[in-house]
């Protein structure tokens, strides 16, 4: 994302997607923007 990584909150929402992948393995519906892998 284009955002500034400084910030907690916004770090949070944003890299998400690439570091956590357990995090995501529950985000079914827009999975293709948060990198994870087909359940």
């Amino acid at each position: 994302g284009g955002r500034v990584r400084d910030l907690p909150g916004v770090r949070y929402q944003v890299v998400r997607g690439s570091r956590d992948t357990l995090g995501v393995a529950n985000r079914k519906q827009s999975r293709s923007r948060y990198g994870a892998k087909k359940p």
